[in-house]
């Protein structure tokens, strides 16, 4: 990457479709959970107008309404009523059980070492992870700002303040580097869907969006639009109900956004949907744990670590560190002290984060809240990949 470039990223509201499905997803990985933890789940979504389509394989003792499910997201994300909504909206199903693994329906927190190793992944994955010293999560600035405008968009909707709009939305942040370091915000994007069309105005719509979500959540920031920084809303003119009535949705389909931003790699596999034993979830909420740990002892300004998995192994065939030439003590030394202190087994990670019993502990809601504005990074919820605990332990 450059020194000197602009870099934009998305975020989308609860109630793009493509987020919406997300959250069907992993509201079905929580009720498994919550009812039996050591549940295999796999589940994906796929939405259009009036209709809803989940895809479901599942190993558990629990029983859960899938279709109940789908609608009370629906329903709590705001599509009650209009061509889409959660009541009369067609729900179809293909589930497939198949049996449960001895293995799986073990209690990791009672494995001795061997039964870790032992303890294998059955896909082949690479997750990477990265932080930098940009905001106060340790996220690069287009994400982080593109999720707070996304976030104040929704809940100025929420509030009833702005009762007009209908819950599709998307926003788009362009920050200026110079140095690899944010100048000045370069661009800001809007798409706010509207429930009927001619109310508001154009004028009007732009007015009240750029002082109801765009001036207060860049009160906040030290970096701010300047007189040169370019707002669009709706660019491409009036959008109307917006949803799944207007574009389908997909699970799994907003990487970037789950991520960095496109600052920095991902897999490019989904992260919901997942159960805990699917290594391209919890990997990635690995390597953003080793990578944020470096960050904050002060080894690098910036961190990106690489975990590779090979099907029928524990651990990671090769972790890799990239610091970008920031680094204080060079990539290969810190490779190895990652690798020293932390366990990037599957069963380590799980273990580690408690993620099978997660759901449960957090009143059958955890893998859903991960679905919308960002699986990483996250300071409003208490994430245990987020923790700095290691930090100390890698400056030595």
């Amino acid at each position: 990457m450059k020194s000197n470039f602009v870099l934009t990223s998305e975020s989308v509201t609860q109630g793009h479709p493509d987020k919406l499905c997300d959250q069907i997803s992993d509201a079905i990985v929580d009720r498994f959970l919550e009812h039996d933890p050591l549940s295999r789940i796999r589940a994906e979504c796929a939405i259009a107008t009036g209709v809803v389509f989940i895809a479901a394989r599942f190993a558990s003792d629990a029983q859960v309404d899938i279709p109940d499910v789908a609608r009370r997201i629906i329903r709590q994300v705001g599509y009650e009523q209009g061509e889409f909504d959660a009541t009369r909206c067609t729900i179809m199903t293909s589930l497939s059980e198949y049996p449960l693994n001895p293995l799986h329906r073990q209690d990791e927190r009672r494995f001795t070492d061997d039964q870790i190793e032992a303890f294998t992944v059955d896909n082949q994955a690479t997750a990477f992870g990265f932080a930098c010293r940009q905001t106060p999560a340790l996220m690069p600035l287009p994400i982080w700002l593109a999720h707070r405008v996304a976030r104040r968009l929704a809940e100025v909707r929420q509030d009833r303040g702005l009762v007009y709009l209908s819950p599709d939305g998307k926003t788009q942040v362009g920050v200026e580097y110079r140095d690899r370091k944010p100048q000045r915000i370069h661009s800001i994007a809007l798409m706010a869907s509207q429930r009927e069309p001619g109310r508001p105005r154009p004028e009007e719509l732009r007015r009240d969006l750029i002082d109801s979500v765009i001036t207060p959540v860049f009160a906040e920031e030290a970096v701010r639009p300047d007189a040169q920084t370019r707002i669009f809303v709706n660019p491409e003119g009036t959008l109307v109900g917006g949803g799944p009535a207007v574009h389908a949705g997909l699970t799994g389909r907003k990487n970037a956004v789950d991520t960095y931003g496109e600052y920095s790699r991902n897999s490019g596999d989904a992260l919901s949907g997942k159960d805990p034993l699917r290594i391209d979830r919890v990997g990635a909420y690995a390597a953003r744990h080793a990578a944020k740990n470096v960050v904050a002892a002060g080894l690098a300004p910036e961190c990106e670590v690489q975990l590779s998995y090979s099907i029928g192994l524990s651990r990671p065939v090769s972790v890799q560190v990239e610091t970008f030439g920031t680094g204080t003590v060079d990539d290969a030394t810190l490779a190895h002290r990652l690798e020293h202190r932390f366990d990037f087994r599957l069963g380590g990670i799980v273990r580690r984060f408690d993620l099978r019993r997660l759901p449960a502990a957090r009143q059958g809601i955890f893998y859903r809240q991960l679905a919308a504005y960002g699986q990483v990074g996250r300071v409003d919820l208490d994430l245990p990949w987020e923790s700095v605990d290691q930090a100390d332990s890698l400056r030595g």
